[in-house]
């Protein structure tokens, strides 16, 4: 744990690293950008990208292609743009783990996360203890009960080993003493699919992806893994006010370039993403190019 929180810490602040102004001024992109995604189309990382691609591709005149490479909790893609040529038209936009985490969940890795070249962070969201509709539990308490009653019946879901729900997951059941089956899935939209069909009972996703199933009333979200309530979901109480303090998980997204990628291109990146997010965002179109 000591190492998945420095790992976290170092790449985070890295990324939240302002963009020098004295950036060179060559004319850059002449030709379109690739946004590589590491997770399926639909989630929370795919939407992001594509509405800061959408942005951007404005701003440059130039298209923004987004294209998702899913598998290996992020490795594939990852490792993929650990590849590209470090020309500032392959980058990847990502969640935390093919950035930090992962490195100290797998032996080897094609890639080194530490190589890659931090541009910016788009922020960091908490994760939530979300549950079926038609289980019968309406609170943190009535779950832990409801798991310890039934252990290794419950079925939680994921995005994959390593990922975020699936270590908050573990962390769970670590501090409960409880037992629930793990159900690997290529993406967070399959996980909330089969919630909706009444097949994985548990999920500890962010609140972006939750959100308008939870308006909708198509499941229970039951605590907020962060130590002050969200204001996106007040009457959503924290992990601490309900039965769990030490329970506390989230994730950011943060884009990166390959390694080698020059400090002008990687200030230009910066300042450009930066510039084109602070203003009014536009009503997020479908056809973003892909």
């Amino acid at each position: 744990m000591v190492r998945w929180f420095a790992a976290f810490a170092f790449v985070f602040i890295l990324s939240m690293a302002p963009p020098n102004e004295a950036f060179g001024q060559d004319a850059y992109p002449t030709r379109p950008v690739k946004f590589l995604v590491p997770y399926p189309s639909g989630g929370t990382n795919d939407v992001l990208a594509r509405i800061v691609g959408d942005k951007l591709q404005a701003k440059w005149g130039q298209p923004v292609i987004i294209e998702n490479r899913s598998g290996g909790s992020g490795n594939i893609g990852a490792a993929l743009v650990a590849q590209a040529e470090p020309d500032g038209y392959t980058l990847l936009v990502s969640a935390t783990p093919p950035l930090a985490t992962n490195q100290s969940l797998y032996k080897e890795l094609s890639y080194k996360p530490e190589e890659f070249v931090p541009i910016t962070n788009f922020g960091s969201v908490p994760n939530l203890v979300i549950v079926r509709k038609g289980l019968p539990v309406n609170s943190l308490s009535e779950l832990i009960a409801y798991a310890k009653a039934s252990p290794g019946k419950l079925v939680y879901g994921s995005q994959g080993a390593g990922n975020t729900p699936h270590l908050t997951a573990n962390m769970f059941m670590n501090m409960t003493g409880t037992s629930m089956v793990h159900v690997p899935y290529r993406g967070e939209t399959l996980v909330y699919n089969d919630m909706l069909g009444e097949r994985v009972d548990v999920f500890f996703g962010n609140i972006s992806g939750a959100f308008a199933l939870y308006l909708d009333g198509k499941l229970k979200v039951l605590a907020v893994l962060d130590k002050a309530r969200n204001a996106a979901m007040p009457d959503v109480p924290t992990s601490a006010e309900v039965a769990l303090p030490g329970l506390l998980s989230g994730v950011w997204y943060a884009m990166v370039g390959p390694p080698k990628l020059k400090p002008e291109l990687q200030d230009q990146i910066a300042k450009a993403t930066i510039d084109a997010t602070s203003r009014p965002m536009r009503r997020y179109k479908a056809s973003t190019a892909r």
